[in-house]
């Protein structure tokens, strides 16, 4: 797990170049290219007649949970989700629901679109499926997300700590204290504690400034400890949404008269 992680990390240089958040960014990117054209071909193969105009609101929200994984705060996965199923209801309901409508999306009014987008809650055509992709989505992306934070915070506390460097000075005095009474034979005589205590305290004092980006850094591991104890897996929440989109239109035409007479 470390080594696939860290990649390239040259260790005794402390060279983050090739730190594994860009490694960990190309698997999650990998991830979410293949859990969206898993979920186009829902479309393609499945409800052809509303392929075109449903795929650019499966990317709309695949791109919204690649930033929310990357750490993006203005990202809400259950907002996304049900903004997406919004979006979605007016090409269920006039091509799978209710063809006589018509075939082609743009006969469809404006103004008739926007009013089913703001009934569907009510109208709730898709069943409990919305509600539960978006609650799965929220619980396992938050593991992902996590770990995408403290792998970039990580590489920022690593860059921090390559540019400390021990002064002169203080090689000085460590080869000083630790070697100077063996220069002279003198192989039983220890330093006296003042002397490693002034030693230690000059060599140590640029390093002060790294300790609240490693705390910040330990906390992070922490709270992500926490979250992947509650065992959710992000790569099967993202196989799930082909799943429980097709559930959810399969609902829909379900009651589809019930729906029309609403």
């Amino acid at each position: 797990m470390l080594r696939m992680l860290s990649g390239d990390v040259n260790l005794s240089g402390c060279s983050v170049q090739n730190f594994s958040f860009i490694s960990f960014s190309d698997t999650f990117h990998s991830l979410l290219s293949f859990t969206l054209n898993h979920t186009y071909s829902l479309f393609d193969s499945t409800y052809e007649t509303i392929s075109r105009d449903a795929k650019p609101l499966v990317s709309t929200l695949f791109s919204d949970l690649e930033l929310y994984l990357h750490g993006d705060p203005n990202i809400s996965v259950e907002h996304s989700v049900h903004s997406f199923y919004d979006k979605l209801f007016p090409l269920v309901y006039q091509h799978l629901v209710n063809p006589g409508l018509g075939s082609n999306v743009s006969t469809w009014s404006s103004e008739g679109s926007e009013c089913l987008r703001a009934t569907r809650h009510d109208v709730n055509p898709f069943g409990p499926h919305p509600q539960e992709l978006a609650q799965g989505l929220s619980r396992a992306l938050v593991a992902g997300r996590a770990l995408s934070r403290a792998l970039a915070v990580g590489a920022e506390v690593l860059n921090a700590t390559e540019t400390v460097g021990m002064t002169r000075q203080c090689g000085r005095a460590l080869v000083r204290m630790f070697f100077c009474p063996h220069c002279r034979g003198l192989t039983l005589i220890r330093p006296c504690g003042g002397l490693c205590l002034n030693v230690m305290r000059g060599c140590l004092a640029g390093l002060a400034e790294l300790d609240g980006s490693w705390r910040r850094y330990v906390a992070l591991l922490e709270a992500l400890s926490g979250t992947l104890s509650g065992g959710y897996e992000v790569e099967l929440a993202l196989l799930r949404i082909r799943e429980r989109i097709n559930d959810a239109i399969l609902t829909a035409q379900l009651h589809g008269p019930h729906l029309s007479a609403v």
